[in-house]
């Protein structure tokens, strides 16, 4: 399945002990990193968070934010004797050189002697891998899903060069003619040139056999045949490699390694026969031909590099 490096996702788990909520981006990028936006009294699951993500994640730029919000209980809101003792002192201290500093607000207070009572790692730390399991099963669906759409684009655009191969093929024998013609144009034009009766000089046979000639040399230098075939194996390839996996399965065709790297060699080689089909074009239509084959291979390119 073609999974696109683009995606979001979210979680969220709530606790007895209160509730937490992720969020996580990717973009596209040619290596893993992993960037963690973690509230402090977090920091000590950084390093499982950042263990699983390298597990389940092989390329982009992924970030990752965790929030946390404690329940509101009784006993959560209990403050301890020596937290007021301390606060009062330092407030008392802090008045002493600016007389109107405020006194602390309660929830103020409150939330400083949460911070001080720390988390229980152990109630905390399963909640929260599990939470980033979850929300990374919601982004692989995502990815999933885009990497279809970006399927389905990509099949399109291969469709497209499809079409500009088949044109070249079936232009190639009116070019011949075409050539032909102007062969015994140009022969004719000389040969009265020289002398009115210029064409009792040489015979039918000869005249053919010099048309001939001409007409293999010139099919011999717009020969495109090999260029041909090969782009249409590129572009059976690259409908493998996009395919579902039972599809590919079924062609013989396995997905070792990193599918954008593999699409990456193949439109090189793409490249390389469009190059070679514009430098044996013998008329503007096949110029023009493989310069929109270059365009579409170039979007394909750009596609490719949204794929994992």
């Amino acid at each position: 399945m073609i999974r696109s490096m683009t995606a979001f996702a979210n979680a969220r788990t709530e606790l007895d002990a209160g509730t937490i909520t992720m969020e996580l981006r990717s973009v596209n990028n040619r290596y893993l990193d992993v960037q963690l936006r973690l509230p402090e009294e977090l920091r000590f699951s950084e390093a499982p968070i950042r263990e699983i993500l390298g597990q389940r994640l092989q390329r982009g730029k992924v970030e990752l934010r965790v929030n946390f919000q404690r329940a509101f209980t009784a006993k959560a809101q209990l403050i301890h004797p020596d937290l007021l003792q301390q606060l009062a002192k330092q407030l008392q201290q802090t008045r002493e050189v600016i007389a109107d500093v405020p006194a602390p607000r309660l929830g103020e207070i409150i939330a400083l002697s949460q911070q001080e009572q720390g988390l229980d790692h152990e109630v905390w730390l399963p909640a929260l891998l599990h939470n980033l399991n979850s929300a990374l099963d919601d982004l692989d669906a995502s990815k999933e899903r885009e990497g279809l759409r970006l399927a389905t684009t990509m099949l399109e655009t291969a469709q497209q060069m499809t079409e500009l191969v088949d044109f070249v093929e079936q232009h190639l024998p009116a070019l011949l003619i075409e050539h032909q013609n102007k062969i015994t144009q140009r022969l004719t034009e000389a040969l009265t040139a020289v002398s009115p009766e210029g064409f009792a000089q040489i015979t039918g046979t000869e005249l053919s056999t010099r048309i001939a000639q001409e007409s293999s040399l010139f099919s011999l230098r717009i020969d495109v045949a090999e260029e041909i075939t090969r782009l249409r194996s590129h572009i059976q390839e690259l409908s493998v490699i996009l395919a579902p996996e039972k599809k590919a399965a079924k062609h013989g065709k396995t997905r070792a390694g990193s599918i954008g790297k593999r699409l990456d060699f193949l439109f090189q080689e793409m490249n390389r026969e469009a190059n070679t089909l514009g430098s044996k074009a013998g008329s503007i239509e096949v110029t023009r031909t493989a310069i929109d084959l270059k365009l579409l291979i170039e979007q394909l390119r750009e596609q490719a590099q949204n794929i994992e």
